[in-house]
């Protein structure tokens, strides 16, 4: 079933190569997509569109459906070309004519649009809340090893002090920060643009404020036109916030695998958490962290990919929308995973203890040592070179490290912070956020 055929035969190339994943894509819709009906069914009684005992027998088989949706009974059957042609047959198919007036004021455009939209906000919301389990698991560890000292880095080559407190605190807040992009995102995703039909609105009295409140949505989307081309925008600002994330966790797999190294062995796992070698009998190989930073780099080109996707499109519908949501839905799926593995292991990471005790690291203090002749009364400019000066003829005598536990601004080894990004932690899980029913 097609909802645009009118008799005429179809080439079965032409559709299977235009159809692409749509049935397997949908099926993650379905939900959504009779959710949205029951919405538009009930708006369509409340206008008159639809005689009150219609609106109710068709909203009482559409909430039949869901539950077969619920309860995994909905399959997309291969004769049908989407979710939508599905769930209009099975309307017809049980209510005759009746469930022909399902479409009455709405184009299968705006259909997909709202569908995408819930799906959008609910699956965000759900990515959300995970980040924030991981933000909190890395503030955790913040906590707990603060006072670890770990060797700081810029090009690769040993820099600073810094610390366990600082590092896990580090990613902390970034998985904090991701989480206001996703807040965008969210936000993008909670405007309502059923009633759009195809892009030009509809000639029938529809109320679209109706179905705006009915769907719980935060907005709706004021003109046709812009709610026809918020299609695609809405999914590649979803890519950017999952993006986003996923950039910070590809860094952070990439810093354990780099500290899980012999030449470093800053952090260990336990076995289980590891993998050997068919050859190497030594072997415990940081498997688990180089797949998370492999995934959350393929991650990181959807954005990109989606907006290839319009670049050479005008406004108004383009059957090339489509295709985005073979990419978007899996991307949702995959840094859920993502998500949801890196919250099972990263509590077992365990540091080193006494990392600094090592003569490689003799050089780290060199900037405490500057700082402690600046305290003493030297310019700056003297005082670094005084130190280059030492380092260079070997006399230099790293400070002690009682020095480096001194008291020391926000953000530094001492004073990292930690208590508030708990409280930014506890705010954002306590900020309401909305959610498709």
């Amino acid at each position: 079933m097609k909802l645009w055929e009118k008799g005429a035969s179809v080439d079965a190339l032409m559709e299977w190569f235009t159809v692409g994943m749509d049935r397997e894509m949908d099926q993650q819709l379905a939900r959504w997509d009779v959710v949205g009906s029951i919405a538009h069914v009930t708006m369509l009684g409340k206008v008159g569109l639809l005689r009150a005992d219609e609106a109710k027998i068709l909203t009482d088989t559409l909430t039949q459906i869901l539950r077969e949706i619920d309860d995994h009974q909905f399959v997309i059957d291969p004769s049908m070309e989407d979710v939508h042609s599905q769930i209009e047959y099975m309307l017809i198919q049980r209510l005759g004519e009746l469930g022909k007036k399902i479409h009455l004021g709405r184009s299968r455009n705006d259909q997909v649009a709202v569908d995408m939209k819930l799906y959008l906000r609910h699956e965000l919301s759900t990515i959300r809340s995970a980040a924030l389990d991981v933000a909190d698991v890395l503030l955790t560890l913040a906590e707990r090893h603060s006072a670890v000292l770990l060797p700081g880095y810029t090009h690769t080559q040993v820099a600073m002090p810094s610390s366990f407190g600082l590092w896990f605190g580090g990613y902390a807040e970034a998985v904090l920060e991701d989480v206001r992009v996703l807040d965008v995102a969210i936000d993008a995703a909670n405007a309502n643009p059923l009633g759009s039909a195809a892009g030009y609105g509809s000639s029938v009295p529809i109320d679209r404020q109706t179905t705006t409140e009915l769907l719980d949505f935060e907005r709706v989307h004021v003109t046709s036109t812009f709610a026809q081309m918020s299609r695609g925008r809405t999914e590649r600002i979803c890519a950017m916030a999952i993006g986003n994330l996923a950039a910070t966790l590809s860094r952070f797999a990439a810093d354990v695998v780099w500290y899980m190294s012999q030449n470093q062995g800053f952090v260990s796992l336990p076995d289980a958490f590891t993998t050997g070698s068919s050859i190497m009998p030594h072997k415990k190989n940081p498997d688990v962290f180089e797949v998370l930073r492999a995934r959350c780099n393929r991650l990181q080109a959807l954005p990109n990919e989606l907006s290839m996707m319009q670049a050479n499109a005008t406004s108004g519908y383009h059957r090339d929308l489509q295709f985005m949501k073979d990419r978007i839905i899996p991307a949702i799926t995959e840094m859920q995973h993502c998500l949801q593995v890196l919250h099972h292991v990263a509590p077992h990471l365990e540091p080193r203890q006494n990392i600094l005790e090592s003569d490689v690291y003799r050089y780290l203090f060199s900037v405490d040592r500057v700082n402690a002749l600046v305290m003493e009364g030297m310019a700056f400019r003297d005082a670094y070179r005084a130190v280059a000066a030492e380092i260079e003829q070997g006399s230099f005598t790293p400070p002690t490290k009682d020095s480096v536990g001194q008291p020391g601004h926000l953000g530094s080894i001492t004073n990292p912070g930690l208590d508030l990004l708990r409280e930014r932690l506890n705010a954002a899980r306590t900020t309401s956020q909305r959610s498709a029913r």
